[in-house]
Order: structure tokens, then sequence, then C-alpha cells
């Protein structure tokens, strides 16, 4: 039997204000009682850098544990500099922060990675991660060219097998975000399929500039053959916004959807 798909819910998912305004873990409690298995901690909506120091993501991940809930720590500190090189000192503090939240995952963007991966030194970082538990590594598709395009992190993954260090990071795969550079999202599945260990699961309305996140439909066929060219094993979150009018019925709603399809 297939184990049951878990599902995430982002924190921006309940609105970018309103969890900058009550803080993460008010909405940790509505995304399990929606049922999400997980919860995903975005650095960007605290209200404060010193809301985000390590003894109150500490405070924060032992609640989330208190109510049954595993974490993700996301950050939108980059993996590469712009110039091409590796930002260890981002590197170290996301997986102390996240370290610190007691994490399964932490995600930062790729960066303008430009084909040397430094796998020696990113093994090193994550093998010093603090806390009981050592977060798995995930880049994930933005949507800027740089940090968003899928030959970026097919060279990132090749590049680190080569060096011996294959496995080092995975990919959160976000469905939406390719949008923003034109990019099919099914050809980019088949060329990143194997290393998608988190899903971030939207699609896009609007266009140009003016592109935003919108939930998927039932009958978006397209949205069902992403999902299905990429791992069924793998935790799928929801980084698309509820309707702020019934957001509680619409996390449960799609909770469950998602876990179906």
């Amino acid at each position: 039997m297939v184990d049951a798909i878990q599902i995430v819910i982002v924190a921006s998912a309940f609105g970018m204000d309103a969890v900058r305004k009550d803080g993460h873990r008010k909405w940790a409690r509505a995304a399990k009682q929606a049922g999400a298995a997980g919860f995903e901690v975005r650095r960007e909506l605290f209200a404060s850098d010193a809301h985000a120091g390590l003894p109150e993501l500490r405070s924060l991940g032992t609640a989330l544990a208190g109510l049954g809930l595993w974490s993700v720590f996301s950050t939108p500190a980059t993996l590469y500099t712009a110039h091409g090189r590796l930002d260890s000192d981002a590197l170290r503090l996301a997986l102390d922060e996240a370290a610190a939240l007691g994490a399964r995952f932490v995600k930062l963007q790729l960066g303008g990675f430009a084909g040397t991966a430094d796998g020696a030194r990113i093994a090193a970082h994550v093998a010093e991660a603090r806390g009981d538990t050592h977060p798995r590594l995930v880049v994930e598709n933005g949507q800027l060219a740089e940090g968003g395009s899928p030959a970026q992190f097919v060279g990132l993954f090749d590049a680190l097998a080569r060096e011996g260090h294959a496995g080092v990071l995975g990919m959160t795969f976000d469905t939406g975000n390719w949008a923003w550079l034109d990019v099919a999202p099914l050809e980019a599945a088949a060329r990143l399929a194997p290393h998608v260990e988190y899903i971030h699961c939207k699609t896009v309305a609007g266009e140009g500039a003016r592109r935003f996140p919108v939930a998927p439909v039932d009958d978006d066929a397209q949205f069902r053959a992403l999902l299905d060219r990429l791992p069924r094993d793998v935790p799928r979150g929801i980084e698309f916004p509820f309707d702020a009018s019934r957001i509680d019925a619409d996390a449960a709603q799609y909770v469950d959807w998602l876990a179906r399809i």
C-alpha cells in the first residue's frame, strides 16, 4: 500500500500580512485543524529579525511539535551569490535557524549558480548543522532568471555528481514559478523529477509582471499531469492564497483534495 501523501500548508497561504501581524503559531494551529501534516515557516514573514532569533525559533518549534506538525523552514536567502560563489554565511545561518526550529527541510533559493557546485563545502555545512535533527537542504526554482532556469538546476545536480557529492541536497519544485520565465513545467519536471523532494503547489494567473498565484482547479489536466510526472512519495505544499472569507474551510478542502489527486 502506498503511504498517504503528506500535505504542508505554507504560512503565506493564510495571507502575508496576517502572518506578520498574528505570528506563525496562530496559523500553524489553523493548518493542524485543516488536517495538514506539516507547516512551512517563512523567514520573511516574521514581524522583525528579533522574532526570528534562535531562542524564538526553538520555542516555535516546540509549539509546532506539540501540535503534531513537522516543519519546513524557508528563507529568501540564496545558496549562491550573484557572482556564482557559494554563500557559506547564508547557508550556515539558514541551517542553524532550521535546526533551532527542528525543521525537516530548510529551503533556500538557488541564486547565481554558474557551474561550480562546491559540494564538499556544502556537505561540511550540512554535517555541522546544530540541533537534534539535521534539516534536509533543498533549493527552489524562483521567479527570477537567476536561480529559475531548469538548466541551472540540471547543471547543479550534474556538478555535484561529478564531485562525488550527489544527494547532498535536493530540490523544491515550485509548479507555478516557471511561469515567470515562460518555462513549460512539464518539460522542467521531465529533467528534474529525480531530484525533487518537496513540491510547492500553485498555478498562476495574469500575464507579464502582473502574474499572481492561484489555487489549481479540479479539472486542470495540465496540473494533474505535472503532479503525475513528479514523485508521489514527497510532501506537497499549498502555496496559493486561501479565500479570506472562508480560510478554515478553504484550507481543509485543499488539504484533502491535494492529498487525493
